[in-house]
């Protein structure tokens, strides 16, 4: 279990301290409820807290972020990272959803957050369906504190799985969908998939 460091000023009026966590893992892994439940006990503790989502990422609610299991909270959608900077002054935490859907300059824009007092918690899929890293995803694990990799179980043998593998024969790099289109698999069932949908012409080398 993550334990949250604690974000503020302490008595001796020392400035906060500001980091990075990232939250990642495969289709189903539970990244989002996670990112929730930090945000929530950030609530508690009567934090000032925003929460960002790109604006493409419409499938369960068009501003709240929402999890597999409709775990919800509110959130602002915008259509670039650097919004998040002018809209996120004043946080003591900031939350980012999905972010493998934005450019690579999220990286920065989490890099001047911590930098000026601010606890960052981004999730996002670490491999996009060709087990390929997505987007930012790798350069936020590297300049993160806290990385924190989640899995799901594998719907084919049972095992813990870390890929995300796309059941239509769609090759667009971005494709929202749930349970219609993702399947959750450890690597060897991953690999067989991939393997089959070679050999039915499903998929371009």
């Amino acid at each position: 279990m993550f334990i949250e460091p604690r974000v503020g000023t302490g008595p001796s009026g020392i400035a906060r301290r500001g980091w990075i966590e990232v939250v990642c893992g495969s289709m189903f892994s539970g990244k989002t409820e996670e990112l929730i439940r930090r945000l929530k006990r950030a609530e508690i503790a009567r934090q000032r807290v925003e929460i960002f989502k790109p604006a493409l990422d419409t499938r369960y609610h068009a501003e709240d972020v929402v999890s597999h299991n409709q775990n919800s909270i509110r959130s602002t959608p915008v259509p670039v990272a650097q919004e998040i900077l002018l809209l996120a002054t004043n946080c003591d935490v900031v939350g980012i959803d999905e972010a493998q859907f934005f450019d690579e300059s999220l990286v920065e824009v989490c890099v001047q957050l911590a930098n000026r007092g601010t606890r960052v918690i981004v999730a996002g899929l670490d491999m996009d369906f060709l087990g390929q890293p997505f987007g930012p995803m790798p350069a936020l694990m590297a300049v993160a504190e806290f990385v924190t990799k989640v899995h799901a179980i594998c719907v084919r043998c049972g095992e813990l799985a870390s890929y995300s593998f796309r059941v239509t024969a769609a090759e667009d790099k971005i494709l929202l969908g749930e349970t219609d289109a993702y399947e959750a698999r450890c690597r060897v069932c991953f690999q067989e998939g991939l393997k089959g949908k070679k050999e039915r012409g499903g998929m371009s080398e």
